[in-house]
């Protein structure tokens, strides 16, 4: 009986001898390896590097693999997986215009290329290339036909510019050109097809003036970065010269209810936004008058977000009006009444000078609401000298020209001081109005 219990005894001592070292094992191995004398009581994968394993009762010396410890693995832990990017809230697109851009016959003469043979027009507009191909819709009023070099080149009453105009107006960035303005039967209906034509050979989209009534019926719509906008231009007259009855598409003339309905086309047509450019107003005048306000804002409360003015040849003020949509939302419009000359042969009443333009369109994602968050005008002089026997001309933005760091080497020093008061004067006349107004809150 007493050899039976010390057996037992040795037995149990032996065990908690085992469980001892086998602890031991596991605390070494945590920080290092075991030493030669212990690593006999350890499992093979312990041996090889793997780390500690729990190891339950009778399964020491069964070789069976026991799955590692979650608090002793050597692996790191996966790091959490990163946040997804918030879906974008907005897009946005910037909408750039200019007043007109004219061709009296002092402009045309400097601009040939005698070794090329053609005429070449890029230095009108290379000092604001810059501004206009920043734009993503970019805006031109063309008051002058290019119906085709073989008819002659006239200025002032009946004008006609080298189908070259073409080629600059494209490399300083203009894309869209609105043909609906006192000048564009000039040289006849057969002008006003020949300038829509090379227009559309030069890829530009064309509003104003049709060659069918299949063409005046298209919605001109145009995307960029995921908003649309629809385009529209009218006149007040052709300077007398009749529309053809069997033509009366030709060009378009202001009509109010027509515009009401081609807006309202539009925006059923998927237009986020549109633009309506309107020639109209008195020549010369610096304010809008009280039918050019009535009318455009009327048009507003119809659905247009931006009126884009021209017809007066000066610069006449903007204004951001408010009014409520007709599903209660709050909205608002941009009205300019008038954007000036861009580039002409006109001097004297400030007549050489303009404005672009530049307006920041965004679309909340979420419900397709519209904002203009930025409005930006930048007054222009046409700069006019005479190297030889003929002019020369280019488009200066006048801010930067006024603040750059080193003076224009074409303008003398004696123009800055009568620059810097104009683009004084000028400020003050084109935000006269924008404090805001109200417009009615629909169109009739």
């Amino acid at each position: 009986m007493k050899k039976r219990v010390h057996r037992t005894r040795r037995r149990l001592n032996f065990i908690l001898l085992l469980l001892g070292l086998a602890g031991l094992a596991v605390i070494v191995a945590g920080q290092g390896s075991a030493p030669q004398w212990l690593q006999r009581f350890s499992s093979p994968s312990e041996q090889a590097g793997e780390g500690p394993r729990h190891v339950p009762n009778g399964a020491l010396n069964t070789g069976e693999t026991m799955p590692t410890s979650p608090l002793a693995s050597s692996t790191p832990e996966a790091s959490p997986s990163p946040s997804p990017t918030p879906a974008p809230q907005y897009a946005e697109a910037d909408w750039i215009a200019v007043g007109d851009l004219m061709m009296h016959s002092p402009q045309v003469p400097g601009a040939y290329d005698a070794k090329k043979k053609r005429y070449v027009f890029d230095s009108f507009f290379s000092e604001v290339k810059s501004i206009l191909s920043s734009g993503d819709w970019v805006l031109a009023n063309l008051e002058t036909p290019i119906a085709g070099n073989d008819r002659g080149f006239k200025g002032y009453p009946l004008f006609n510019a080298p189908i070259e105009l073409a080629d600059a107006m494209k490399q300083a960035g203009f894309t869209i050109v609105t043909t609906a303005n006192n000048h564009a039967l000039d040289q006849g209906v057969s002008g006003a097809l020949n300038t829509l034509k090379t227009l559309k050979q030069h890829q530009f989209t064309v509003t104003g003036t049709a060659a069918s009534a299949a063409d005046a019926a298209e919605l001109v719509l145009v995307e960029k970065n995921g908003i649309v906008m629809g385009m529209l231009a009218y006149t007040y007259g052709t300077n007398g010269i009749p529309i053809p009855k069997d033509k009366p598409y030709i060009v378009n003339l202001i009509d109010e209810n027509k515009i009401i309905q081609d807006i309202r086309k539009l925006r059923g047509a998927g237009a986020d936004f549109v633009t309506v450019a309107l020639h109209f107003g008195k020549e010369y005048e610096t304010a809008p008058n009280e039918e050019q306000k009535r009318l455009a804002r009327k048009l507003a409360a119809a659905g247009a977000d931006i009126i884009a003015g021209s017809h007066p040849h000066v610069i006449q003020p903007y204004e951001v009006v408010d009014m409520v949509d007709e599903q209660g939302r709050s909205r608002q419009a941009l009205i300019i009444y008038s954007m000036g000359n861009f580039i002409s042969n006109q001097r004297g009443l400030t007549k050489e000078y303009g404005v672009i333009y530049k307006v920041k369109v965004r679309k909340q994602l979420h419900d397709g609401t519209i904002q203009l968050t930025a409005i930006e005008p930048i007054p222009t002089y046409t700069h006019r000298y005479k190297p030889d026997a003929y002019y020369r001309y280019r488009v200066l933005p006048l801010p930067d020209i006024l603040k750059a760091s080193e003076p224009d080497p074409l303008l003398s020093k004696s123009e800055y001081p009568a620059l810097e008061a104009m683009l004084s004067k000028l400020t003050t006349r084109i935000q006269s109005m924008s404090s805001g107004a109200t417009a009615p809150a629909s169109a009739p």
